[in-house]
């Protein structure tokens, strides 16, 4: 079955960037001049997505204006013959991806905000793709796994290794074996491990390609001591009745999720933006030239 939908849980607190997310979603923070969600939702585009679900919560608002129409400013840039500026606005409400939106009334979990989307996907496979991750590869990770489905008709989702002493911060895989198709087999899934109990170093990061078998699992999962229903859980849970693989991410990953993280990805695309990488890279240069002082 061709894989048509995903789904974006966007209806986090965004804890890790207060003050900032306190009264506005963390997925609308710009990557220069980009808000975050919209390179999810390009990614999506560019792999085949033809549906996609976006989660969203408190304060999320915003979130279902920037993909909308806003025909006051459209017509003051028509008048002012701000043409590109016009097309720019444009790109975003004809984006080429029907876009539905739902909220997650309390904040429950990864796990939970997957769940609200089983009438959305109803029997079909779907991604889900988190805002704190945007990726950068010649194929898009979304793509691949696509493309892993339609070798291997079973769940997939990204890895990528990180530094050892990180993997508290991620599910993390305890891989079985490595298949021909570039795919490790896995024994089991483990959230947020102690780096001296960690099976590997290999991190689940936020691209996941499930059958619609994840929800029987999600059903059944019980809240952690925080309160918030796992997907790690969910998944570990699966795949003791089928196969769940994982394919290692080996292109750009830029973590938006922390302060640093949000701050180095707009460094690495403003070295990229036609507008200001030049005086950009100036600048840096010379902070660099002060700093070794």
């Amino acid at each position: 079955m061709k894989v048509r939908k995903a789904i974006i849980p966007a209806a986090g607190l965004g804890t890790r960037l207060l003050p900032a997310t306190k009264a506005m979603a963390k997925e609308m923070l710009p990557i220069v001049d980009v808000p975050t969600i919209q390179f999810l939702v390009e990614e999506a585009k560019a792999s085949g997505i033809e549906d996609m679900l976006i989660i969203t919560g408190k304060a999320k608002r915003p979130i279902e204006d920037h993909f909308d129409s806003v025909p006051e400013l459209e017509m003051v840039l028509k008048k002012r013959h701000k043409d590109k500026l016009l097309k720019l606005v444009e790109s975003t409400t004809d984006i080429g991806v029907r876009l539905f939106f739902v909220r997650q009334p309390y904040p429950k979990g990864l796990g939970d905000a997957v769940r609200l989307a089983k009438d959305f996907v109803a029997d079909e496979p779907f991604v889900v793709m988190l805002g704190d991750d945007i990726t950068q590869s010649k194929v898009p990770l979304t793509k691949q796994l696509m493309n892993d489905y339609a070798r291997v008709h079973a769940s997939t989702l990204a890895v990528m290794k990180v530094p050892h002493n990180e993997v508290s911060k991620y599910g993390v895989i305890n891989p079985a074996s490595e298949t021909a198709q570039g795919l490790y087999n896995v024994r089991n899934f483990v959230e947020k491990p102690k780096p001296s109990k960690a099976p590997s170093d290999l991190a689940i990061i936020g691209r996941y390609l499930f059958t619609p078998e994840i929800f029987a699992s999600l059903d059944i999962q019980k809240p952690d001591a925080g309160g918030e229903i796992q997907l790690t859980d969910a998944i570990d849970h699966m795949n003791k009745t089928q196969r769940v693989f994982a394919r290692e991410f080996t292109g750009d990953r830029f973590d938006t999720g922390s302060k640093l993280g949000y701050l180095t990805t707009n460094i690495e695309f403003g070295l990229h933006h036609p507008e200001i990488k030049d005086d950009l890279r100036d600048y840096l240069i010379k902070l660099g030239q002060r700093l070794s002082k």
